[in-house]
């Protein structure tokens, strides 16, 4: 049985696209994962939680002139100087790498050994919707990508958009591994008198959730909005100011609940009781344009219908399988009126199409793909060392 590393730099109960990873994996390998929290219903899996750095002022000042002066490597141990905690960690016949911050770790891990690369976004382009990170963070993440991705033996991203801009860039374009989650088996709820409407995800100031919440100012009777969100744990000062701001919000629309978070395996069941999901992602930076997130498989699975703004890639799987309304801009009275045209027989029509494609949205083809290529990869080191 082959032993894989498995590195991500966040809390895994926030994760679903690396909890899917690691199942995959832990059916036929030994895995040992390095994130900042396991997770208990991954028992055949050894974890190696590490503690998130601690940015004090004194450190982010470090971090800062690190990075305006082009002293990665010095940053990497500013923000990422784990390896010491993790050195013990070896003999491992794969090194699967989450988002770009772990590949300097990886590749110190894998000893010679295949590293897998997995981009959750496109890493030079991440928040360039923000001055500071474009300064300082941009050119450090397309340094990563240039030194290290022609060095991994397989590349994986989550939509069409990305691994484009990956392939014009940097000479390689990943495979598609969509954030499709499992296949559940449930049923399309019949739609009540009052439209009952859903958002689920991390809390982001990117993300402008509070788009969402005016939206039902418009909606107003007649239409409710119940948003899960999730804090993580080691969430910024600012991202909990946020979270303020946006209760603050609620507290004035009376058709709008803020709900406790849930963990991710109980979201899809969680929101099967609703009728649309709803996403409204402006899109101001490269990866919102192009997103393709986890909530939008999970509406899927819950056999619910969907409703977005012209996001390209959402836009796409939308209309393809005819699961909703799109939104012809960003502005929330657009979004409104496209809701506001449905019948009950309508959304529930949406419904049905949903449950009828839910098995082909699933995350199968995901793991199919995922697993080839750990197997392309190990049969080409085996060439080489052989």
């Amino acid at each position: 049985m082959q032993k894989v590393l498995v590195l991500v730099f966040s809390d895994l109960k926030y994760d679903a696209r690396v909890t899917r990873q690691i199942k995959w994996l832990a059916e036929d390998h030994q895995v040992t994962a390095v994130c900042f929290s396991g997770r208990s219903d991954l028992p055949k899996v050894s974890f190696e939680e590490i503690t998130m750095t601690s940015l004090t002022w004194p450190r982010k000042l470090a971090l800062a002139l690190a990075l305006f002066f082009r002293f990665y490597g010095l940053a990497n141990r500013i923000q990422h100087g784990y390896y010491h905690h993790l050195k013990h960690l070896k003999g491992f016949d794969f090194v699967i790498a989450n988002d770009v911050e772990t590949l300097p770790l990886a590749f110190q891990l894998a000893a010679g050994h295949p590293v897998i690369f997995d981009a959750h976004e496109y890493a030079p382009r991440h928040f360039e919707d923000k001055t500071w990170w474009r300064v300082l963070f941009a050119p450090w993440y397309h340094s990563l990508c240039k030194k290290y991705i022609p060095k991994v033996k397989g590349m994986t991203t989550v939509s069409s958009g990305l691994a484009d801009e990956y392939n014009r860039h940097f000479g390689t374009r990943p495979l598609i591994t969509t954030n499709a989650t499992r296949y559940f088996d449930l049923k399309p709820q019949k739609v009540g008198q009052t439209i009952r409407l859903v958002h689920h995800g991390i809390i982001n100031t990117s993300r402008k959730i509070e788009k969402m919440i005016d939206m039902m100012k418009i909606l107003g009777n007649g239409y409710q909005l119940d948003l899960i969100l999730m804090t993580p744990e080691y969430a910024s000062s600012a991202t909990q100011e946020y979270f303020n701001q946006l209760k603050q919000a609620v507290e004035k629309v009376s058709n709008v609940n803020i709900l406790p978070s849930l963990p991710n395996e109980q979201i899809v069941p969680a929101i099967n009781q609703y009728d649309m999901g709803i996403f409204l992602l402006e899109p101001v930076n490269f990866n919102y344009t192009h997103a393709l997130p986890n909530k939008l498989f999970d509406f899927v699975q819950a056999r619910l219908a969907i409703a977005i703004g012209p996001s390209l890639e959402m836009a796409k799987m939308v209309k393809e399988y005819n699961l909703g309304v799109i939104s012809s801009n960003f502005e929330t009275d657009e979004l409104a009126k496209e809701i506001q045209k449905l019948s009950p027989e309508d959304i529930f029509a949406f419904k049905q199409n949903a449950h009828k494609h839910a098995n082909a949205l699933s995350e199968e083809e995901n793991k199919n793909t995922f697993l080839k290529l750990l197997s392309t990869s190990s049969n080409d080191s085996n060439l080489r060392n052989g």
